[in-house]
C-alpha cells in the first residue's frame, strides 16, 4: 500500500528486473561456454563485463535503500536480495576463471548439465521478480520458488554424481582438485538462487 508514495527515481521494482536480467545473460553466456567447451579470451571478458554490470545495479540498489524512507517491502529483504543477485552473478564469473585459469580444454557432460540447471533456475528467479510488482500472482512466484527449490536438489544430485565419477575415473590428483572445485562451484550457484527464493519467500509472507 506505501507503493504510491515511492518516488520514480527510487523504484526498486526496475532495479531488481534489471539486475536479473544480468543474472540471466550470465547464465546464458555460462551455457553457452559450456556447450562450446572452452574459454577463450573474448568470452571471459564478456562474461566480467556482465558481472561488473550487475555490480553497478546492486549498488545502486543499496544506495537508494540508504536514501529512501519508504519502501515496497523490508530493507532487509531488499538488501539480501540485491545481493544474493550479485553473488549468482560473482560465482558465474568465478567458475569461468577458473575454466581459463586451469586451462580447461574439454568440458564434461556433468558442467553441460550443470549449465542447463543454472539457467533454468535463473530464468524463474527472473519470473518471480517480474512478478513482485503484481502481487496477485502469487501463485506464479511461489511456482517460480519452487522450481528453484527443485533445481537447487537436482544440482546436489548432479554434483554427486560428478565427483563419484570424477574418483572413479581420475588418476591426476591435480585435475582431481580442478574439478571438485568446478563442480562445487557450479552446485554452489543453485544454492544461491535457493536462498534467493527463500528471500521472495520472505517477502510473500510479509506483504500478502
Amino acid at each position: 500500500m506505501f507503493r504510491k508514495f515511492l518516488p520514480q527515481d527510487y523504484n526498486f521494482f526496475e532495479f531488481f528486473e534489471k539486475e536479473v536480467e544480468y543474472v540471466v545473460e550470465a547464465a546464458k553466456l555460462f551455457n553457452e561456454i559450456v556447450n562450446k567447451g572452452e574459454v577463450d579470451i573474448e568470452t571471459r571478458e564478456k562474461m566480467r563485463d556482465i558481472e561488473h554490470e550487475g555490480d553497478k545495479i546492486a549498488y545502486s540498489i543499496i544506495d537508494h535503500l540508504n536514501k529512501t524512507f519508504i519502501t515496497p517491502f523490508d530493507r532487509e529483504d531488499i538488501h539480501e536480495l540485491a545481493k544474493k543477485l550479485d553473488d549468482v552473478n560473482d560465482m558465474l564469473n568465478t567458475i569461468v576463471s577458473r575454466l581459463k585459469i586451469y586451462k580447461i580444454k574439454k568440458v564434461d557432460s556433468y558442467l553441460v548439465e550443470f549449465g542447463k540447471i543454472i539457467l533454468n533456475s535463473t530464468n524463474s528467479l527472473k519470473c518471480a521478480i517480474k512478478n513482485l510488482r503484481n502481487l496477485k500472482n502469487t501463485s506464479e512466484i511461489i511456482s517460480s520458488c519452487l522450481d528453484m527449490n527443485r533445481s537447487e536438489s537436482e544440482a546436489d544430485k548432479l554434483r554427486d554424481r560428478a565427483l563419484e565419477n570424477l574418483l572413479e575415473k581420475e588418476k591426476d590428483p591435480i585435475e582431481v582438485i580442478k574439478w571438485k572445485e568446478i563442480y562445487q562451484d557450479a552446485e554452489t550457484v543453485l544454492d544461491i538462487c535457493k536462498a534467493s527464493a527463500h528471500v521472495i519467500e520472505s517477502i510473500l509472507v510479509k506483504q500478502v
